[in-house]
């Protein structure tokens, strides 16, 4: 019979070590930075960063992590390269002079090759180590490698060189990032450099309805798991930004705390405590329903409570949006001149999606606010495809909840039975949904409300009216009538119809209470009489029952007066005649 042995648990796997890069949203992407000691191609097309990237690289290297570099250019001479990398904010000549970066350019003039044997880098490699050793350097860059190797026709020998060099850096133990351009059907110009790497970025700038936006994408990553897809990035004034959807986890903090609307009837709908803070709120409507008011009554209670708001509009300038408002009694300014309340308005056709994500970063970056209201988010959506601006919104949502902030977005929408269907996908990643819709009736049009979603907390699922005036807002509830909802002059007739029924009921009872009141006092009346009656007869009762008493005693003693006058004999008591009787004897 065959036995069977308990095999011992496999050894846990060593993770490859990788060197931090510092660049936002890329060491998420790689799992914590690039291989350590080997070499990594980053390559795209013009304009796409592959200079700046690499760059970063170096400088964040130097600053974050303390770690010298060397920066070896064949095509930007060191002022010009000082130049560019200012534009990101960083001080490269400030690090260069305190020893923490070497530039060395090499100038190489196609002109002035001639293939005269075999082809050697070891000048190359003599000049590229002693700058490594003067600084003691971890990290380098090589940009680009098609000046290096413009020259060489034969693609045996450029595959042999290239394996040299990709050897030659891992055996001086330091991280290195080679750029080189984009090449037609191919990574690269030449086909080779991504086979000998071992890891390759691909940069790419692509423009889609005259809007440009980048994108970064590991194709391949030795011995370590990364993230696959295409993630959009940014060249901004901070350096650059990866912000992948796929990097962001679903592990928020959240608050119990509960915030006032503005709105007393909405808080009442809402169990009369308001949001969660730090959740999410979509508010869609169609135009002229009061998307706006809405989101500026809830920015305006916020910063009444001392909290900092951030408004982002995209559709009007923040002087535009404080004079509408004074149409319904509402004062941002002072809110303004505190401090409290920030406009940041922007057309969406000035930037891309992700600049404009970038944007809004930044701003929530450096403002610091608890409340952050986007009017409309509907207004970036033809920056881009479907995915990718619900890509940008979830984006946009986690780094709000990371932070506990509070967000509004006001959706605009066409109307029609599809509303909610076009809402799905993005109400889906919200807490909260409210919808205003305009409801059409007996000539008119009036504002309806209602909350279609309120995550953990109870709600109202009734539709209320919707009205605007120059007092503020008012949320009334609305009338189901055999029609449906009643609004507007409809809802007004049938309050009127409502209060002439009460008022007819009212004076019924009046009058029955005065009816009843009428019998009353003619039965209290009877009862008076009645007992009046009585109390007649009976005191007519006792004056004869007297007289019977004193004619009685006026009778008795006249009697005894007249047998006194006769002398007449005391009466003998009937017992004592008896016994005579009985003896026989006569008086």
């Amino acid at each position: 019979m065959k036995k069977y042995t308990r095999k011992s648990p496999a050894p846990a796997a060593t993770q490859l070590p990788k060197c931090p890069t510092g660049i936002q949203g890329l060491d998420e992407i790689t799992g914590g930075g690039l291989p350590l000691a080997r070499p990594t191609l980053v390559c795209g097309g013009a304009g796409c960063g592959k200079t700046l990237l690499a760059a970063e690289f170096l400088v964040r290297g130097a600053v974050q992590f303390d770690e010298p570099g060397v920066f070896m250019s064949f095509e930007e001479t060191e002022p010009e390269l000082h130049a560019n990398v200012a534009s990101l904010g960083f001080d490269l000549t400030g690090l260069v002079r305190r020893k923490k970066i070497l530039v060395d350019h090499v100038h190489i003039e196609r002109s002035e090759f001639q293939e005269t044997g075999e082809y050697d880098l070891a000048g190359l490699f003599v000049r590229l180590g002693h700058a490594i050793d003067s600084i003691g350097a971890k990290r380098v860059v090589l940009d680009t490698l098609e000046v290096l190797f413009a020259s060489l026709p034969n693609e045996a020998i450029l595959r042999a060189e290239l394996r040299r060099l990709f050897r030659w850096l891992k055996d001086k133990g330091v991280t290195a990032v080679i750029t080189a351009e984009r090449g037609t059907g191919q990574l690269t110009r030449h086909g080779l450099e991504e086979y000998v790497s071992d890891c390759v970025i691909v940069l790419d700038h692509r423009v889609t309805d005259q809007i440009a936006t980048r994108h970064l994408r590991v194709v391949k990553y030795r011995g370590a798991l990364h993230g696959t897809n295409e993630f959009p990035f940014l060249i901004g004034d901070e350096g650059i930004s990866v912000l992948p959807i796929t990097s962001l986890s679903l592990n928020h903090t959240v608050s119990n705390e509960r915030i006032a609307t503005g709105i007393p009837r909405l808080d009442a709908m809402l169990g009369g405590k308001g949001f969660f803070r730090g959740s999410s709120i979509l508010l869609t409507g169609t135009p002229g329903t009061g998307k706006t008011i809405v989101s500026a009554n809830f920015a305006h209670a916020a910063a009444r409570r001392g909290e900092r708001v951030l408004f982002f509009s995209f559709e009007e300038s923040p002087q535009q949006i404080i004079r509408n408002l004074h149409s319904i009694g509402l004062r941002l300014e002072p809110l303004v001149k505190r401090g409290l309340l920030r406009f940041h308005s922007a057309r969406p056709s000035l930037y891309g999606l992700e600049m404009h994500l970038a944007t809004m970063f930044k701003e929530i970056a450096t403002f610091k606010p608890q409340v952050v209201v986007i009017d409309p988010i509907t207004s970036l959506m033809d920056a881009g495809t479907d995915s990718e601006c619900k890509a940008m919104i979830t984006r946009l949502i986690d780094f709000l909840k990371a932070g506990q902030v509070t967000s509004l977005f006001t959706s605009l929408t066409q109307g029609g039975q599809a509303l909610q269907q076009s809402e799905a996908s993005m109400s889906s990643l919200m807490d909260s949904w409210l919808l205003l819709q305009d409801f059409e009736g007996n000539g008119e049009r009036n504002r309806v409300f209602y909350v279609l979603k309120a995550r953990g907390m109870a709600h109202s699922n009734q539709i209320r009216e919707f009205l605007i005036s120059n007092h503020g807002i008012d949320i009334v509830d609305a009338y189901i009538g055999s029609s449906g909802v009643l609004t507007g002059s409809a809802r007004a007739a049938q309050e009127a119809l409502e209060n002439a029924a009460t008022l007819t009921g009212q004076q019924e009872a009046a009058r029955l209470k005065r009816e009843v009141e009428r019998k009353r006092m003619a039965i209290e009346r009877q009862i008076s009489g009645l007992r009046s009656d009585y109390e007649a007869e009976a005191v007519e009762l006792r004056r004869i029952a007297e007289q019977v008493g004193t004619s009685t005693l006026m009778l008795t003693n006249a009697r005894a007066a007249s047998g006194r006058l006769r002398q007449a004999d005391a009466k003998v008591p009937a017992r004592t005649r008896v016994r005579a009787s009985r003896n026989g004897r006569t008086t």
